[in-house]
């Protein structure tokens, strides 16, 4: 019978090429929901700015 092959060992390894989950360690985490709340926290002060330059609602 053959041998299984590890997982570890294959050709992205032994051409020196990074796999995605060994990349990923380094990256900056954000919760999709603090994106969110970002977006709509920037549209409230657009919204916010437009009213106090008078800018909205249109006339």
């Amino acid at each position: 019978m053959a041998k299984k092959k590890s997982e570890s060992s294959g050709l992205q390894s032994s051409a020196g090429l990074m796999r995605y989950f060994e990349a990923d360690d380094t990256s900056i985490k954000l919760n999709p929901k603090m994106i969110v709340g970002a977006c709509i926290g920037a549209g409230v002060v657009v919204m916010g700015l437009n009213i106090a330059f008078g800018l909205w609602p249109p006339k």
